[in-house]
């Protein structure tokens, strides 16, 4: 069950969280037999009424302008260092590591939201399509079911397109590993596409960590074999305790696509700009 699938149209055309609606809709049989304290405890975790509260309060409000709302209603302060480095000219592939999940992703592309006037895109879980602020800005992707097949289409459509690509190479938020906050192995697709549409990479790197319980978490599904990203269910849970915080954010010097060439392969390639990212 996939807690980001909990969306509903409202009479107003408002898509609101609806924790009960949803295990209505992809549980009918077993609906009534869950216990009302898991479906509270839910809606807890999910801020099934603070997020509608943001989301009706933002009612008109896309792009840029909503991710300037969510970042106003969690109250969030950015230190930007590095603005200096952010190219006028060409289009350019934007790489950060993923502390946080979610605040992380809505901070970055406020910063080049605003310095591009819009002119970027996501490449996201299909799932944030319902955010009606939010889709103007992503190019939707799902790697499993029936849009599988058309992931490598749309990665194409994305690097050919007019806008700058704001990427996420691990794909999954940062894990504790020894010790450290870290992203785990970054995908090579960035390296890729980059270079084929000739586009130079700009790495970020965002300052910020989610709480002990959620690494614990994380950590103790992967040890015991837990195929499901249960941790993900606590991403806004994690969003609302970075509640009123600051955050700092190191923009880099863009790296020259002609830069990737033969001396090493795409993998090591996205490896060697892992490294650049965490030096920031």
């Amino acid at each position: 069950m996939r807690i980001f699938r909990v969306l509903r149209m409202s009479e107003k055309q408002d898509f609101l969280i609806d924790i009960d609606e949803i295990l209505r809709a992809k549980a009918p049989d077993k609906y009534k037999k869950i216990p009302r304290f898991v479906i509270s405890y839910l809606k807890k975790i999910a801020h099934q009424d603070d997020c509608n509260r943001f989301l009706s309060s933002a009612r008109g409000k896309e792009g840029v302008d909503f991710l300037s709302g969510v970042l106003d209603f969690l109250e969030v302060k950015l230190n930007i260092s590095g603005l200096e480095n952010l190219p006028d000219d060409g289009l350019c592939t934007f790489v950060s590591n993923h502390p946080l999940g979610g605040l992380d992703g809505v901070a970055i592309g406020y910063i080049l939201g605003t310095k591009y006037d819009g002119r970027i895109k996501y490449l996201v879980n299909d799932l944030l399509m319902n955010l009606k602020g939010l889709a103007p800005l992503c190019i939707p992707v799902n790697k499993t079911g029936g849009q599988a097949r058309s992931f490598p289409k749309m990665v194409e459509a994305g690097f050919n397109s007019d806008n700058h690509l704001i990427m996420f190479p691990a794909g999954l938020c940062s894990r504790r590993v020894k010790g450290r906050i870290v992203d785990l192995e970054w995908k090579k697709t960035f390296v890729v596409k980059s270079v084929e549409t000739h586009r130079d990479v700009v790495p970020i790197h965002f300052y910020g960590q989610n709480s002990n319980f959620f690494y614990n978490l994380a950590n103790l599904c992967k040890m015991l074999g837990i195929k499901f990203n249960v941790a993900m269910l606590y991403l806004a849970d994690e969003m609302f305790k970075n509640k009123g915080k600051t955050f700092d954010v190191h923009i880099g010097k863009p790296i020259k696509w002609e830069t990737f060439d033969a001396g090493r392969n795409p993998s090591q390639w996205a490896e060697y700009v892992k490294d650049i990212v965490y030096k920031l």
